[in-house]
């Protein structure tokens, strides 16, 4: 499978795959370098502003009233920012996990599971300094993703040792939570991002 890797150490090594060009499930047309690139920094600048707007948002929550009011600013905010990015750029903009918290939004189609776990592989081996990314055309769609690793914050809400009052929250918003028992690093989940070529 093709994939777009990012390795940052001191600096960010790219190993850029134009080999996207008919892929699996390509239909005949194909699309240039320029197409496929254009597409793919129109997928970033989304991605930025989702991460963007979200973690502010978590933040601020997280001040104003604690890790408890994170769960219940995360679980209306996100699908929200998701859905307006969605209307306003013609994208459908998502995230997915394979150990998804909300199964209605955040489970992950065969693309998705595929491409996350080619993430969580790349991650064992590259170790917290993988920035992982994919970029597909796939049946006439461009496919992006961008791994979400899990920070120091994350381990509060979805780590081992979540406060019982944090957990009570999460089990009561989430009943069928599965985004748990994480460790520092690890891929968590990913920014998912989808457009019709026809």
């Amino acid at each position: 499978m093709n994939r777009s890797i990012f390795i940052r150490h001191t600096s960010i090594i790219t190993l850029f795959s134009l080999g996207l060009l008919g892929v699996q499930g390509c239909s005949a047309k194909l699309y240039s370098p320029d197409d496929k690139l254009a597409l793919e920094t129109e997928a970033q600048t989304i991605t930025q502003r989702f991460g963007g707007t979200l973690k502010p948002k978590l933040k601020a929550a997280i001040q104003s009233g604690g890790l408890v009011h994170a769960v219940d600013i995360c679980a209306v905010e996100a699908p929200a920012i998701a859905k307006a990015l969605s209307a306003e750029t013609g994208w459908e903009v998502k995230r997915v996990s394979l150990q998804p918290r909300n199964i209605d939004t955040a489970t992950p189609d065969e693309h998705e599971r595929s491409t996350l776990a080619w993430f969580a592989e790349q991650q064992s081996t590259q170790g917290e300094a993988a920035v992982l990314k994919s970029s597909q055309i796939v049946n006439n769609t461009y496919r992006y993703m961008q791994a979400q690793p899990v920070e120091g914050v994350c381990l509060n809400c979805h780590g081992t040792n979540i406060n019982p009052a944090v957990q009570s929250i999460i089990n009561t918003t989430y009943p069928s939570d599965m985004a748990t028992g994480y460790q520092l690093g690890q891929i968590r989940g990913a920014f998912s991002l989808a457009k019709s070529l026809e």
